[in-house]
């Protein structure tokens, strides 16, 4: 398509420029809200029509809530297909090579329900405006590892340029503003046994914080903290991070509530490829929202775009009529509660630098052109063995107009076990936009958050 091809032009052309990226031009912003979405993807669906245009996403009445908790705007729809892996071959182009190793690894159960596609991504209007000033004035840093002129605060790259770009569109999308939330995480043993963690999750961004000193938040992308409430042996301890925009120029800075020793410590284990909380070894701290953290250990390709069959609005997946008990399986999640269809993505691939350190030597990002959150991924160890795989479930919280995961799921092939963080069937809904205050975000407000 035409627009398509417009890209991979801008792509060419910024392989010949130096180590600082420039922004977009006017022509190009122009085409945000126009040709493509407010958001940068590809506004018309493709040839044979299996993906359709974005008309505007769903509306904020698209469903009625159930005890505040979402329901399912396309209940009433049925599978248009199922893969599994008696026929995975006829639909590999499809198919991304974790997916086909999941098939191979559990050729009985893993199965994918393939429905109409829909392309229901919508935000707040302030947001594509947002959106398209960052386009205009948006820069990598010299490094590459950080953001010059982000004055917007989200998606700084809604044009990309490279494979960095692309990550830190993910990285800045938008959540929804500050969030509340409670979830559950399992990283459930071979045979299926698993025992909930509980986490209270709060997240908070510089622009909506009440009393942030200006010039603290110029490196700051988010504040971040995690407090375990469930099972009684991790009740009580708690993180905080502070996560700069550019963390070769001033790390992340993270510091953990012991509740058993009542202290508060600096974490700086609390990065990269660091153990994630209470995850039993089934993730690293950069797992976290699929990928997180400084991207400065990698050398990042933009590979191109392609439409394959992703997680996507997985409303009966987050049904508070579904139970943890019906999603936590042997091997994989319930595959008969996702939900796939055919969209397209940015294919994003890093390669560990020469000289650094990190258990995944290759990964492999496939991105929303939508939303830009990653939905795909597969990790490679230092052998160039596919290792982890992982999925991520996301819906429309139409009501706030914010798409967001609802389960992220990372799958250990060689070992046989995944882990699976983010539900929130059985637990009060979410809370998007609340106002927050810096001095909750400080080493000193740990304690007090970590009591029992």
């Amino acid at each position: 398509m035409k627009t398509t091809k417009r890209l991979f032009s801008i792509l060419a052309l910024s392989l010949l420029a130096g180590s600082v990226m420039a922004a977009v031009s006017a022509e190009d912003a122009g085409r945000l809200g126009t040709t493509l979405t407010p958001l940068g993807a590809e506004k018309a669906g493709n040839a044979d029509g299996s993906i359709p245009a974005w008309t505007g996403g769903l509306p904020t009445n698209a469903a009625p809530l159930k005890n505040g908790h979402l329901t399912d705007p396309f209940k009433d729809e049925q599978p248009l297909f199922v893969i599994t892996a008696q026929n995975a071959g006829q639909y590999q182009d499809k198919l991304t090579a974790g997916q086909l190793a999941m098939f191979k690894r559990y050729p009985d159960s893993y199965r994918m329900r393939v429905f109409q596609s829909h392309r229901t991504a919508a935000l707040p209007e302030h947001i594509y405006e947002v959106a398209r000033n960052s386009a205009l004035n948006t820069r990598l840093s010299e490094s590459g590892n950080g953001l010059s002129d982000f004055n917007s605060g989200y998606y700084a790259f809604p044009v990309p340029s490279n494979g960095l770009e692309a990550i830190w569109n993910h990285l800045t999308r938008y959540r929804g503003g500050n969030v509340r939330r409670t979830i559950v995480q399992a990283t459930p043993q071979a045979n299926g046994s698993y025992t909930l963690v509980n986490f209270e999750d709060e997240v908070a961004f510089p622009s909506d914080m009440t009393d942030l000193d200006p010039e603290r938040a110029q490196n700051v992308l988010l504040f971040f903290k995690q407090r375990v409430t469930a099972p009684s042996r991790l009740a009580g301890n708690v993180l905080l991070v502070h996560e700069a925009l550019d963390q070769v120029k001033e790390p992340r800075q993270a510091w953990l509530y012991n509740a058993g020793q009542r202290r508060v410590r600096r974490a700086p284990q609390v990065a990269y490829d660091g153990p994630g909380t209470a995850s039993d070894g089934m993730r690293t701290t950069d797992n976290f929202d699929m990928f997180s953290g400084a991207p400065d250990r990698y050398d990042w390709k933009l590979v191109g775009k392609k439409d394959i069959y992703i997680p996507y609005n997985s409303y009966e997946l987050a049904s508070s009529d579904v139970k943890y008990k019906d999603i936590i399986k042997a091997g994989h999640i319930n595959q008969d509660l996702a939900r796939y269809e055919l969209h397209r993505v940015w294919e994003v691939e890093a390669t560990l630098k020469s000289g650094e350190r990190n258990i995944y030597a290759k990964r492999r990002f496939f991105l929303d052109e939508d939303t830009w959150a990653i939905v795909q991924s597969e990790l490679y160890d230092g052998r160039g063995q596919l290792w982890r795989i992982g999925e991520a479930h996301s819906v429309q919280y139409y009501q706030h107009q914010v798409p967001a995961y609802v389960v992220e799921t990372l799958y250990d092939i060689i070992s046989g076990r995944y882990i699976a963080i983010g539900m929130n069937n059985e637990e009060k809904p979410q809370q998007f936009g609340h106002r927050a205050s810096a001095r909750d975000f400080t080493p000193a407000a740990l304690r007090n958050a970590g009591v029992r």
